[in-house]
């Protein structure tokens, strides 16, 4: 694997190989030594545009678990903000001698132009491109979902079958389109809930369902799976709904709605959480909640995808069966 830009190319061979290393990479964090000697002597760099806290601090622990030399670059108070461009960073990051790049920003296709500029030869790996793809979060998304759903039999196994209705900010959501693209390669059923001005141009040609009302997905879908968004306000120039009132009453997962899914369900959300406007405290914390467990989880993911795009091959003499 050279790059890890997207998710709507990745192959379901591939995703289920990143899938069941990060099984392997778990099972190494169960050990009293959690460090892996795998990437000792590659030098990884967290090149992040905008702000973050989960996925920058899940990227710097996974690399530094692999033992690679992690160097943090932010946008603030670098010659970014004096405007050096994304080419003479890049160029930059090659003099130095960059194995990986890890990109998160604002604007959608950076990575993919990262990727194919010819201005460094690292591997890329997206962690957030504007409003396009969030692979690794939807990665993480797939391995709890294969977990929860799958319990110790997970490894191996696909998706398929499986109902899941995505709720929210799609409009805005890099979230929302990577793990579309991902459980579709996966077999699952996707279903998005919004209110039309938070649907994105072209949806209609997506291969999911759409709802306009929370209540009739979760009565005719019966999901296995509810996966809430946050409300993206830092992207919205204009009302997208009257109040949040009014959308925590017709598309918020409050503790009504979490009473009446199936008892197989689970509850997701990426984080940050809007508590009172997408999702009750209620449902937050209750045990079909698998909010922590997600951050947890996207420690061993991106492990894994930062193992098959700097090694290439699977750890065999590292895997720990489960």
């Amino acid at each position: 694997m050279r790059h890890l830009l997207d998710t709507r190319t990745l192959s379901r061979d591939d995703a289920i190989l990143i899938l069941d290393t990060a099984e392997d990479m778990a099972a190494t964090q169960q050990r009293e030594m959690k460090k892996l000697p795998t990437l000792r002597g590659k030098s990884v760099v967290n090149l992040f545009f905008e702000d973050s806290t989960r996925t920058r601090i899940s990227f710097e622990a996974a690399a530094k678990r692999l033992s690679a030399d992690v160097i943090n670059f932010s946008a603030k108070g670098s010659s970014v903000s004096k405007g050096e461009s994304l080419k003479d960073t890049a160029q930059t990051l090659q003099a130095i001698g960059a194995d990986g790049v890890i990109i998160r920003h604002p604007a959608s296709g950076a990575a993919s132009r990262l990727a194919s500029s010819g201005w460094i030869d690292a591997g890329v790996l997206n962690a957030g491109d504007g409003t396009h793809e969030h692979p690794t979060q939807a990665l993480l998304d797939a391995f709890t979902m294969r977990r929860r759903l799958h319990g110790d039999a997970s490894r191996g196994q696909s998706l398929d079958g499986v109902s899941v209705v995505i709720v929210g900010d799609i409009a805005h959501s890099r979230v929302a389109r990577s793990n579309l693209w991902l459980l579709n390669a996966l077999g699952a059923k996707v279903s998005l809930v919004a209110p039309e001005t938070l649907l994105p141009f072209g949806v209609r040609e997506w291969p999911v369902t759409l709802y306009h009302s929370l209540d009739d997905a979760l009565a005719t879908e019966r999901p296995d799976v509810v996966m809430m968004l946050r409300i993206q306000t830092e992207r919205m120039h204009a009302a997208f709904f009257p109040n949040e009132r009014e959308y925590a009453r017709n598309w918020g997962l409050d503790d009504a709605r979490l009473a009446r899914l199936t008892e197989r369900a689970i509850v997701m959300h990426p984080g940050p959480m809007n508590r009172g406007l997408e999702i009750s405290s209620g449902a937050a914390d209750s045990p079909r909640s698998t909010v922590l467990e997600q951050v947890a989880n996207g420690v061993s993911v991106r492990m894994a995808c930062l193992f098959l795009l700097l090694s290439g091959e699977r750890p065999q003499s590292e895997r720990t069966e489960g």
